[in-house]
């Protein structure tokens, strides 16, 4: 048996969930920590509802600049968020993927989980419709890139758990 064409990162944030949950769906917290930097997420929309809009637009050195609009699949409050790039808001088909950055259909899957002692355990899946696209996407920089990401998030989560 084959191992199903997904990439999975995990970390485990030394605050609490409902915070690490704010910063993980909350528009102007995402374009924080949402690009590995120098990258950026200039504009974000997330709409936490099944078919709401998840789009962002990131850019970048080189002149990169892309826009990404996807579905929200599903949301559990405070536990799991999951959206694709190959459906459109409302559920509508997307129509072909582009070249490059992003060129594959794939859904995200995003996982909180109390870890004991106020810590929230994060896991971040990727599932993709098969091998091929999965290593271009593991060949793209995924546990670089997302690793990236998801220190970010824990960084602002722990910066706005200083706030509280």
């Amino acid at each position: 048996m084959t191992e199903a064409p997904h990439l999975v990162l995990e970390r485990t944030f030394d605050v609490p969930r409902d915070l690490v949950w704010k910063a993980l769906t909350t528009p102007d917290h995402l374009k924080q920590w949402f690009a590995p930097k120098p990258y950026q997420i200039d504009e974000c929309t997330l709409e936490l509802q099944p078919g709401g809009t998840f789009s962002f637009r990131m850019s970048g050195p080189d002149d990169f600049d892309q826009t990404e609009l996807g579905c929200v699949l599903e949301v559990v409050d405070g536990e799991r968020i999951a959206w694709t790039n190959a459906l459109l808001p409302g559920f509508a088909p997307a129509p072909a993927m582009p070249e490059g950055c992003g060129g594959f259909p794939m859904t995200a899957i995003m996982t909180l989980e109390d870890a004991g002692q106020g810590k929230t355990r994060y896991r971040a899946t990727a599932l993709h419709r098969n091998e091929a696209d999965r290593a271009t996407h593991e060949q793209m920089g995924f546990h670089e890139g997302w690793g990236t990401c998801a220190d970010q998030l824990g960084e602002l989560a722990a910066a706005m758990a200083e706030k509280v």
